[in-house]
């Protein structure tokens, strides 16, 4: 790899992070003023009424906690059904059903924003139950996942009050007035770029090896804009973002990345709108800024620096990589969207040097809050800032305070709570695959393709994201079995669903306070000695869970080499 392509790399990097910086405020303000307008839109209040919501009503907690659960059971069993009868409906392909394990699965997965695949898309779901359902799916998960960090804010910045806003005006919201106009804007720019979008059926292709190749057409740049800025992730090819029908140039690269970030970077910037100092988000943003660029700098060095022996000679390790996006490319474009909860992919994970492929793992091992998913990585910082002060208050012998609220013992433990849910679940499953005979013997006969170390990898890094409903996949694992489907499912909607049940109940207990006036005593929650204090938080608290395991997968397989 010779320096042209070196400062190519830095150049996109610098794009990148200046057109972030450049959106960090407009987006971030204008999020502010869609979750605190007093307005409801005509069509707005058409939907209220055809759907029987009162949005001058607030809820509390337990409510809005109901409300996600129930609408969220409604999308799983929707999509469930669509795909089970795929075949009776129109633009189906000629396709069958989708078998019931995989349905259920692929239902969970895009219900909970995972966007797990187990399965080879193009081959395995027609255009409707693509569009109808799947993309369907990612914008209510996404808004979803918006609407609870909006909940988690209020609980800041209300005072002495029993409600925490009204789970379906804010979905509503984030639905037709930020994902929907987004979401079409970005789909024309990937259209201008080369992405498909059509509704045509398979075309028989000549490859240059002579063979012939079933490609089918397809409404593709719709669903690639929503999948990206909703950080879903689930691609309509099965190579995802390394096909040139959902990527096509390197611009389109950065275009891509761009959109997985700029939500969830622009979140800090409403959070602080909302709670009346701007100073708050920026700390927040600092924390996720520089987690992000410590994990971006790590995987291009450990990738440029080769694996072994063979990628040293061969000059760098292209396996698995693109050529027109190039190892740095990849390198970013994974970082991002494991440091979020998309999921998506340029190159195939499973093919990065030992070590490298370590990296997408400790993002998610994380808790992917730097920045994280939509919604997600904010409200996931948060409860991260909340063990923060609470270590702080621990230090200087008094009890802590975050934004004017007290932080008691019901406090404590609710983020405490929210913290185990997503190792255990990931250590738990990689556990059980081993532990238990009969699975063990199906998941080395038929799941992993690599024996040893890197096979224990496979497995982690599937539970890993299934359980920070990240979608992403060490490509080498055949996860389309009875106990991985299952399995999986379990993970993905647990991880998703208890966090958030967790998450409410902390917004209900804070908005409940009254404010708290600030003293001397006061750990400041603006300063660069927070901002160090939260990424160590969150290094200590997370990644260092996972550091046994790792040292019997990656780590071991990278140290052997």
């Amino acid at each position: 790899m010779g320096a042209a392509d070196i400062w190519l790399g830095v150049l996109q990097a610098a794009t990148l992070i200046a057109a972030l910086v450049l959106l960090y405020r407009p987006l971030g303000d204008y999020m502010g003023r869609i979750f605190t307008s007093a307005k409801d839109l005509r069509f707005e209040r058409g939907i209220y009424r055809l759907i029987g919501v009162d949005p001058a009503s607030d809820q509390t907690w337990r409510a809005y906690a109901r409300s996600v659960i129930v609408f969220s059971a409604i999308g799983v069993l929707l999509l469930y059904l669509l795909q089970r009868v795929q075949q009776v409906l129109p633009l189906s392909l000629g396709l069958p059903p989708v078998p019931e394990g995989l349905a259920f699965n692929t239902a969970v997965s895009f219900v909970t924003n995972t966007n797990w695949q187990s399965y080879t898309p193009e081959q395995t779901m027609g255009h409707l139950v693509q569009f109808a359902g799947l993309v369907v799916q990612n914008f209510a998960s996404a808004a979803v996942g918006i609407a609870i960090a909006i909940a988690f804010v209020r609980g800041f910045a209300h005072r002495g009050s029993a409600t925490v806003g009204n789970f379906w005006v804010d979905l509503i919201r984030g639905l037709f007035r930020l994902l929907l106009p987004l979401a079409v804007v970005s789909a024309i720019a990937l259209i201008a770029g080369g992405a498909v979008q059509n509704l045509s059926g398979f075309t028989e292709v000549h490859t240059i090896a002579g063979a012939t190749q079933a490609v089918p057409g397809g409404p593709v740049a719709s669903q690639e804009a929503i999948k990206l800025l909703g950080t879903n992730g689930g691609g309509f090819y099965n190579a995802n973002s390394a096909h040139p029908f959902e990527n096509p140039t390197p611009w389109t690269n950065l275009l891509e990345m761009v959109l997985i970030l700029a939500i969830p970077f622009s979140l800090p910037r409403t959070f602080g709108r909302m709670i009346g100092d701007d100073r708050q988000g920026y700390a927040i943003v600092a924390a996720m800024g520089s987690m992000a660029l410590v994990s971006a700098f790590a995987l291009s060095g450990l990738e440029l620096g080769g694996g072994g022996t063979a990628t040293q000679l061969a000059g760098a390790a292209l396996e698995g990589k693109e050529q027109r996006f190039g190892i740095l490319g990849t390198a970013l474009f994974g970082t991002s969207s494991t440091l979020t909860s998309t999921g998506a992919v340029n190159g195939m994970h499973d093919s990065f040097t030992p070590l490298g492929g370590m990296m997408p793992m400790l993002n998610m091992m994380l808790g992917e809050v730097a920045p994280g998913g939509v919604g997600s990585g904010l409200y996931g910082m948060l409860i991260l800032a909340v063990i923060a002060v609470f270590v702080g208050g621990l230090l200087v012998g008094r009890t802590p305070e975050y934004l004017g609220k007290r932080l008691g013992a019901r406090e404590i433990k609710l983020a405490s709570l929210y913290i185990l849910v997503t190792p255990t679940l990931a250590l738990a499953g990689t556990a059980l695959s081993f532990a238990i005979p009969a699975v063990r013997a199906d998941v080395e006969k038929t799941s992993i393709l690599n024996p040893g170390p890197h096979g224990l990898s496979e497995v982690l890094y599937a539970f890993t994201s299934a359980a920070n409903n990240n979608g992403s996949a060490f490509a080498g694992l055949t996860a389309n079995t009875p106990w991985l489907n299952t399995a999986l499912a379990v993970a993905m909607l647990l991880g998703r669903f208890i966090p958030i049940v967790f998450v409410l109940a902390l917004a209900g207990s804070l908005a409940a306070q009254q404010h708290v006036p600030e003293t001397a005593g006061t750990l400041p929650t603006h300063r660069s000695q927070f901002v160090g204090l939260l990424v160590a938080v969150s290094i200590v608290v997370t990644a260092l869970t996972y550091f046994p395991v790792l040292t019997l997968g990656p780590l071991a397989e990278g140290l052997v080499r």
